[in-house]
């Protein structure tokens, strides 16, 4: 990139898979491929532009955790490591910025349902009661915000230099619930997945 543009000024980290699956029998295998791409990959594309986001004298770094890096839901115990690795090592890395003082900085994502096909190539678990086809139809129909707004919302809170930004409008939502005292927001979820597996 340094080669053919010159000099970098933004780089945004988004890759993401997805597994459903419960935590007690979710294989290694599906857990480190899911790791590697979602938080390692964040890892590898910061630790690689960042020096050169430095020697430019202006630049930020996004990376795109999840609404699932906010609150943690059943079946998404990989998914919802990954994207709360995310938060807090960009969290870390904006604190770490605004002590140096320079001119580069960073940005946390929180995208909500935005219409991808993550849903339709997830790795499914049978054990995940409710999860099979009827998942990825579900999530299309519940993914409101398309790719195009999403991006434009993101290079908003770029402009602004926010430290965090919340995309659409379910992304709201969770940010207010994971606000809650966490017994609440659990239990309604133990509920709410019980009723659904019968």
């Amino acid at each position: 990139v340094v080669a053919e543009q010159g000099q970098e000024n933004l780089i945004v980290n988004n890759a993401g898979v997805a597994v459903a699956a419960p935590i007690s029998t979710m294989s290694y295998e599906d857990l480190e491929w899911l790791m590697g791409i979602n938080f390692w990959g964040v890892v590898h594309g910061t630790t690689a532009f960042l020096p050169h986001l430095k020697d430019a004298g202006e630049g930020h770094v996004v990376n795109l955790s999840s609404v699932f890096g906010l609150m943690a839901i059943p079946s998404q115990g990989a998914y919802n490591a990954a994207k709360f690795a995310v938060r807090s090592y960009t969290d870390c890395l904006r604190i770490e910025l605004d002590i140096e003082g320079g001119a580069v900085s960073c940005t946390t994502v929180h995208p909500g349902g935005i219409k991808t096909a993550i849903a339709r190539n997830a790795r499914m678990d049978e054990s995940v009661a409710g999860l099979s086809g009827d998942h990825a139809r579900e999530f299309d129909r519940l993914a409101r915000t398309t790719p195009e707004k999403a991006a434009q919302q993101i290079l908003t809170a770029v402009a602004r230099n926010r430290r965090r930004a919340l995309i659409g409008p379910d992304a709201k939502v969770f940010d207010l619930v994971s606000r809650l005292p966490a017994g609440l927001y659990q239990r309604a979820l133990v509920q709410g997945t019980r009723r659904r597996a019968r």
